[in-house]
């Protein structure tokens, strides 16, 4: 992965310089929470790529629950429960599966509530013959997050009939010692626990993210040893060899500049979950006390023919990242002799290369219209890229809830809408 910025993020070194200077005790602070390890501290979540005993007890877990014949694993949760997971997941497959109907496992997501979703989850789950076919991941720090809860138990009503055992299909991931955690030793349901101290925005790495990935086939070990490298660049590099810490300051300086909305411009539409986790990321991590940047998420070039004309033309408010992968896949080209020859400078190039003349030409464009952005360049979109993605973009957000002087590990203003919710159910 590279994170390029030198030659477009329109800000001067010695801007940066201050604010990296400003992150020095900051930066030993996270040195330290790694040397003491554990998961006392908020910023504890860096100790989870290199927690062995973690990685031990998910294998473990998977090793019961995995079956050779699991067509479907429906992962109930919502937030920072389900997006890095769902991030990971589409990026590998799931944009993919309506085009490869044959592929399984697959994975379910089911987070907010939509009756007819569940309603089409039912028929689909009638063709299931035996409950190794399912396998239900019910995540939730507290074990009374509403979606959850009510999506939970009606899933299983769909299945607890007709398989008495389905019980023993569901494992529930939660914090030691929550309500959900102690319903299930009372139901005899497998529980995997979480640290308290790490929020469900910074919960990948865990139990969250790592054992429905594994049951999917992931390699977890491969994606943690990715995570823990980033992490020990992002915390000991020095200065500008230090992306996370290069990349908090320039999203700090461009928004006291004006730039309040951080536009992520993702060139691969398999990622553009991995947007929306990072969305999730930035807003809850930094929207406090009336401050913060606004995260969007475009794909291109799809957003290119619906947002493009405000981005090029509209206010200067924007600071955009550039996302897209160096490689393509399959090298798949246009015909050289087209059917309908309306195009001549398309005919027998590689789909790779018309593609990365669309990211060259809307970078150009906008440096010509005097707009900011940065790049993070994939060498290819596997695994290993991802995780590190995902590990510098946390780092990244720790440092910039210090330059806001916020509190980047609560959510104090989501209780709201739970509360004014339970009131209504309650009444």
């Amino acid at each position: 992965m590279k994170f390029l910025y030198k030659r477009s993020s329109q800000i001067d070194e010695k801007e940066l310089i201050k604010q990296m200077d400003f992150l020095e005790t900051y930066q030993s602070h996270l040195q330290d929470v790694i040397s003491i390890g554990g998961y006392e501290a908020d910023e504890a979540s860096i100790n989870l790529p290199s927690d062995k005993k973690l990685l031990e007890n998910i294998l473990e877990m998977v090793e019961k629950k995995k079956s050779t014949n699991l067509k479907y694993i429906i992962v109930v949760g919502i937030g920072g429960s389900n997006l890095g997971t769902k991030a990971i997941y589409d990026a590998l497959y799931g944009y993919f599966d309506t085009l490869r109907a044959d592929r399984f496992p697959k994975m379910i997501f089911l987070d907010t509530q939509v009756a007819s979703v569940l309603s089409n989850l039912k028929i689909l789950l009638s063709t299931v013959s035996s409950p190794d076919e399912v396998l239900i991941n019910v995540i939730s720090k507290s074990g009374s997050t509403t979606e959850t809860m009510a999506n939970f138990e009606v899933v299983f009503e769909m299945l607890k009939d007709r398989f008495s055992t389905i019980a023993s299909r569901v494992v529930f991931t939660t914090n030691e010692g929550s309500k959900l955690h102690e319903v299930g030793n009372i139901k005899n349901i497998s529980v995997l626990n979480l640290p308290s101290s790490v929020g469900g925005r910074y919960s990948i790495f865990s139990a969250v993210g790592l054992f429905p990935l594994a049951l999917l086939g992931v390699n977890i070990k491969k994606l943690t040893s990715s995570a823990a490298n980033m992490r020990d660049m992002c915390v000991n590099s020095q200065g500008f060899e230090n992306p996370s810490l290069v990349s908090a300051s320039i999203l700090f300086t461009q928004s006291q500049q004006g730039k309040s909305i951080n536009d992520n411009f993702i060139f691969a539409p398999e990622l553009e979950s991995l947007g929306k986790w990072y969305r999730q990321l930035m807003g809850e991590s930094i929207g406090k006390d009336n401050k913060g940047i606004t995260p969007t998420v475009s794909v291109g070039s799809t957003d290119l023919h619906s947002v493009g004309q405000l981005y090029l033309g509209g206010p200067k408010d924007k600071t955009t990242t550039f996302i897209y992968s160096e490689a393509g896949g399959e090298e798949i080209l246009v015909p050289e002799n087209t059917l309908l020859g309306l195009i001549d400078m398309i005919e027998g190039k590689k789909i790779l290369l018309i593609i990365k003349a669309i990211i060259e030409g809307t970078k150009l464009a906008y440096a010509k219209q005097g707009i900011p952005f940065m790049e993070i360049v994939f060498s290819s979109i596997n695994i290993a890229e991802i995780a590190a993605f995902m590990q510098f973009k946390m780092i990244e957000m720790m440092y910039l809830g210090k330059l806001f002087n916020v509190n980047a590990f609560d959510q104090p203003h989501v209780e709201l809408y739970k509360t004014e919710v339970k009131k209504i159910l309650e009444g």
